[in-house]
């Protein structure tokens, strides 16, 4: 552990220091009596070079035999590079080859495809794509953390098994012997917020963090069966409230990666899609547009676009409309809320007009819809009649509707996919290629 990262050698080593480096080699050039070795451990987009020379008491064949993904431990003094993009490289004193690589080794020097790369995801962290997307998303995790723990929140690890659907007739994993195990039927969860709830019933301020999944048979580049969710929930807050919480929340975890991922995503910007650091930077210095849903549908129905699927009130926005709202009409992040009842979720707090439900979606350009939160009904009679109304068991969620005679105050919560946020923030064109292991239909490796 006392070995330096290659980032922090680059960023502070001083020509002269003798350090000691360790990492894998991403090319090797051999010429006689010297050899030129890109050495990465993953820290940072460079590598540091390290000039081998021919004095090695393991030059040859060792060191000369050298080739791409070796892993290798060198000492050496740093000194000044001649070459371009690179302030000192390593003259290396020792040179230990601590893993060699066979020379069918996969990842060449040249670009390989997505979709090859996911076929051998115990490599593909190596690359400089794969290795940017992990860098970022820790960031963004730690981020999210911070976020919630400097303003009181309480982290609550809600359960990977559940009895309960939060999402009411959602897409489930059923566990194979889970009745006869826990004695009723169990599945994965797909969402920790019924659980958040209960939490914040006692806690005030709680957010669940964890893996989700959900059974649904879809191929696209924006789903997968296990992805992680954040979901936050607060007693005492209303709509407002919780619309609050979720912009700030972008804002600062998107400034945490601008800041501390400058050139991971200088790197996106100029490989993966242009403009996608701009397009951060606006979300996070431009407030946020507002509008109903019933304002939203009534701007794309005057749009004069012709649209793939209809606009109709009480139908689903589609993601082109999302992108339509957010693109072209207010050219920022919008907040549309009031949504209606039978496209929402039972747990949302219904409007006095009995048609809509305080729910809110923020919808940011280029994805269209990132968080999705509601106030909850906290009305124990209200709650009860649309569990009945969606013909849900009110036995199997009684524990949930007897939230509502004990103390029962108004909460509010919201939902945001991790991995669609580390997709949005990166450019990544397909959601399978910023989570480490994807899990789609068909696919289940590593």
């Amino acid at each position: 552990m006392d070995t330096p990262s290659i980032r922090s050698v680059l960023a502070d080593g001083e020509v002269g220091a003798r350090v000691t480096i360790e990492g894998w080699l991403r090319s090797a050039r051999h010429s006689k009596g010297l050899s030129f070795l890109d050495v990465t451990d993953g820290s940072s987009m460079a590598g540091l070079q390290v000039v081998a020379p021919g004095e090695l008491d393991n030059y040859d064949p060792e060191v000369r035999g050298l080739g791409t993904g070796a892993a290798v431990r060198v000492r050496g003094e740093l000194v000044e590079s001649p070459g371009k993009g690179q302030r000192v490289e390593l003259r290396a004193q020792e040179l230990e080859v601590v893993g060699d690589a066979a020379d069918d080794y996969p990842l060449q020097k040249k670009r390989h495809s997505f979709e090859y790369l996911r076929t051998i995801a115990h490599l593909r962290p190596r690359t400089n794509t794969l290795a940017a997307v992990f860098r970022v998303r820790n960031v963004a995790a730690r981020a999210i953390h911070r976020f919630f723990q400097e303003r009181g929140f309480v982290w609550l690890h809600t359960p990977i098994l559940t009895g309960a659907d939060a999402e009411g007739a959602g897409e489930l994993f059923e566990i194979e012997g889970g009745e006869a195990f826990f004695g009723r039927p169990t599945r994965l969860t797909v969402s920790g917020q019924l659980e958040a709830e209960i939490g914040a019933l006692a806690l005030r301020n709680v957010y669940a963090f964890g893996p989700t999944f959900r059974a649904e048979n879809s191929n696209t580049s924006r789903h997968l069966a296990e992805f992680w969710m954040v979901e936050p929930e607060m007693a005492f807050c209303d709509l407002r409230g919780d619309t609050e919480l979720a912009e700030a929340f972008l804002r600062e975890v998107l400034t945490a990666i601008l800041e501390e991922c400058g050139e991971d995503m200088a790197f996106f910007d100029e490989r993966i899609e242009k403009g996608v650091v701009a397009s951060l930077e606006h979300i996070v210095k431009t407030p946020f547009e507002h509008m109903t849903y019933t304002e939203a549908v009534q701007r794309l129905e005057q749009s004069g676009e012709d649209f793939e699927h209809l606009v109709s009130w009480g139908a689903d926005l589609q993601s082109e409309h999302e992108r339509w709202l957010t693109e072209t009409l207010v050219q920022k992040p919008l907040v549309v809320t009031d949504y209606p009842s039978a496209i929402k979720a039972f747990y949302m707090y219904a409007n006095d007009d009995g048609r809509t439900v305080r729910a809110m979606d923020v919808l940011v350009p280029r994805i269209g819809e990132i968080v999705g939160g509601s106030q909850r009904e906290h009305r124990h009679d209200v709650l009860a009649e649309k569990m009945k109304a969606q013909g849900l068991d009110l036995e199997e969620y009684g524990w949930y509707l007897e939230l509502r005679r004990f103390g029962s105050v108004p909460h509010a919560g919201f939902g945001l996919g991790f991995e669609r946020l580390v997709q949005f923030a990166t450019g990544m064109a397909n959601i399978r290629d910023v989570i480490p292991f994807p899990r789609v239909p068909g696919y289940a490796e590593f």
